[in-house]
C-alpha cells in the first residue's frame, strides 16, 4: 500500500549528508580531477576552438557564454549522476538503506540527506568550473561567488528526478532511458551552448518550462555580468520542481521498501 504522507524533514537527514561525505573522502583524487579535468575540456576545446569562429555571443566573448552555461549543466549532470547511480546503488545491491532503517531514521531522512549530498556534490562541482574559468579570465569580480548557492540549488533540483528514476528502475540499464530522453535534450536546447531565442517560437515556450533554463538563467549574468532577468521566477521554479520532486521520490522509495 503506498504511503502518502508528506515528508518530514528532520536532522536525521545530516546524518546520512555525513555518511556520504565520509565515503566520498575516500575518493576525492577521481573526484578531483573529474571535477576539473571535464569542465577544462570543454572550455578550452569549444570555448577556445568553437569560440574562435563564434566571436562574441549575447554581448560576450563565447568563453565567457560557454562558461556560465557550463556551470548549470555541470551541476545538473553531477547531481543526477549522483541520485541516479549511487543512490541505487545504496538503495538496492548494498542494502545501505535496510540497514540505516534499522536506527531511528526513516526513508523522509535518508532521502532528505541524499537531496542534500547531490546538492554539495553539484557545488563542488560549480567551484571547480569557477576556478577554470577565473583562471582563464573569464569570470566577472566577487559577484561570481553566488553562483555557488545557486548551483548547490541546481542539484536539489535534479537530485529529486533522479532519485524517482532510481525508486523506478530494476536495473542500471533503465538509467538510458532518462539520460537519452531527459537530460541530453536539456543539455542542447536549454541555452548552454546558445541563446535560447535563437530557437523556433514554440520551440522557445517548452524550454522555458525546463529547470535547466532557469538554472542557466541564474548562473549566466553571476559568472560572466550582466543582470538578472527573472531572479525570482527561476528560483521558484527550481525550488518547485526540487520539492515536488522530492515529495514524489519518497512516496515510491517507501512503497519500494515497504515502509
Amino acid at each position: 500500500m503506498t504511503n502518502w504522507r508528506l515528508p518530514t524533514v528532520r536532522r536525521g537527514a545530516l546524518a546520512v549528508w555525513r555518511r556520504n561525505l565520509l565515503v566520498w573522502r575516500k575518493l576525492v583524487g577521481p573526484a578531483i580531477v573529474m571535477n576539473f579535468g571535464e569542465p577544462a575540456l570543454y572550455l578550452l576545446g569549444l570555448g577556445f576552438g568553437l569560440g574562435h569562429f563564434v566571436g562574441e555571443m549575447s554581448g560576450m566573448p563565447y568563453l565567457a557564454f560557454l562558461a556560465s552555461g557550463i556551470i548549470a549543466s555541470s551541476a545538473m549532470t553531477t547531481a543526477t549522476f549522483e541520485g541516479m547511480y549511487s543512490v541505487f546503488t545504496r538503495m538496492v545491491p548494498q542494502r545501505t538503506y535496510e540497514a540505516i532503517l534499522a536506527s531511528p531514521l526513516e526513508i523522509d531522512d535518508i532521502l532528505a540527506g541524499e537531496m542534500l549530498w547531490c546538492g554539495t556534490k553539484a557545488a563542488m562541482s560549480g567551484i571547480a568550473i569557477l576556478i577554470v574559468a577565473a583562471l582563464l579570465g573569464v569570470v566577472d569580480g566577487w559577484q561570481s561567488l553566488w553562483a555557488i548557492p545557486v548551483v548547490f540549488l541546481v542539484g536539489l533540483t535534479f537530485a529529486g528526478p533522479a532519485m524517482i528514476m532510481s525508486a523506478l528502475a530494476r536495473n542500471y540499464d533503465f538509467f538510458s532511458y532518462y539520460f537519452v530522453l531527459v537530460i541530453t535534450p536539456m543539455f542542447i536546447v536549454c541555452g548552454v551552448f546558445y541563446p535560447i531565442d535563437t530557437l523556433p517560437e514554440i520551440v522557445q515556450g517548452f524550454v522555458y518550462l525546463l529547470p535547466l533554463t532557469h538554472a542557466v538563467e541564474l548562473a549566466r549574468p553571476l559568472v560572466a555580468g550582466g543582470e538578472l532577468a527573472r531572479p525570482v521566477t527561476n528560483v521558484v521554479v527550481l525550488v518547485g520542481y526540487a520539492a515536488v520532486s522530492y515529495y514524489i521520490a519518497v512516496v515510491l522509495v517507501r512503497r519500494r521498501l515497504m515502509v
